[in-house]
């Protein structure tokens, strides 16, 4: 665990929430040290070819090749991020995935999502397709399930009667498992709250190894208006294959697993519910 940044096990601080079941949320189960180099793969690494943003709809191959470096002085590229898909590229028109819509998965976070979500009670969790949202202090994120994968019943990492929905308030580098039952839960981001002025975003934490100190400054300036969110999925059960480009799954509903990771400055208040 400590090669992805994470505490041992033992030292989590972790919670459920009561009528949520399988839903858990841990609070920065990180490393002091680790965060430079995950806020640098989010912001650096990750919006790279040949993954997918939302800049493509709008702009040439070549302009967006290397977001970063068009981006560290002016910020002009970073600031209009909305979006990174990872592995299967979720179709936001059709809200699906599809075999021929596939680029490898990053193994680091492939290697943390394995990690959180086996000390969660799902041991062999595959990251398969996972979802980068960069958020301003304006943003929100409207009610929604994610239920376009065909493997219910394992992970999504990030994270009847008609109840009324839940809020929690999320802080620097939370976790949220959504398993289970709450694995289709229906939940929102309504609000992203500002930091504290004058409140540094990395308080004595120097620049990770893979990334300069003009880099890390640039990373800094940016996290201090904006928020990440990763979350990260297995698409696929034992067995399936994802169908061509234009073919709807045909769902595995059962069990499962979610993990929302949070690793920015900025709270956010969460909604849970269990209806839409």
């Amino acid at each position: 665990a400590a090669r992805v940044g994470l505490q041992p096990v033992r030292d989590w601080r972790a919670f459920g929430l009561h009528g949520y079941p399988g839903f858990t949320f841990i609070s920065n189960p990180f490393l002091r040290g680790s965060k430079p180099f995950w806020v640098t793969q989010c912001l650096k690494v990750y919006p790279q070819k040949p993954n997918v943003c939302n800049l493509d709809m709008h702009m040439s191959p070549s302009d967006t090749e290397d977001i970063w470096d068009k981006s560290v002085l002016t910020k002009t590229l970073l600031e209009k991020l909305r979006w990174v898909t990872l592995g299967y590229h979720y179709n936001w028109d059709t809200k699906t995935y599809s075999a021929n819509h596939y680029t490898p998965f990053p193994a680091d976070l492939h290697s943390l999502a394995f990690h959180v979500a086996s000390a969660c009670g799902s041991p062999g969790f595959n990251a398969q397709a996972g979802i980068l949202n960069y958020y301003g202090c304006d943003s929100s994120l409207g009610i929604h399930v994610d239920e376009s994968e065909l493997a219910h019943s394992r992970p999504l990492l990030s994270f009847s009667r008609r109840q009324d929905p839940r809020p929690l308030c999320t802080s620097l580098w939370d976790v949220m498992v959504m398993s289970g039952p709450s694995r289709l839960f229906y939940h929102a981001v309504p609000r992203i709250v500002a930091p504290p002025q004058g409140r540094p975003v990395f308080e004595a934490e120097s620049c990770s190894p893979a990334s300069s100190e003009r880099d890390w400054a640039a990373c800094c300036r940016y996290m201090q208006g904006s928020r990440v969110n990763v979350t990260v999925r297995q698409v696929l059960g034992p067995g399936q294959r994802a169908p061509p480009r234009g073919t709807r799954f045909s769902r595995d509903i059962g069990t499962g697993t979610g993990i929302c990771n949070d690793i920015v400055l900025q709270n956010e208040v969460f909604y849970v519910t269990t209806e839409e």
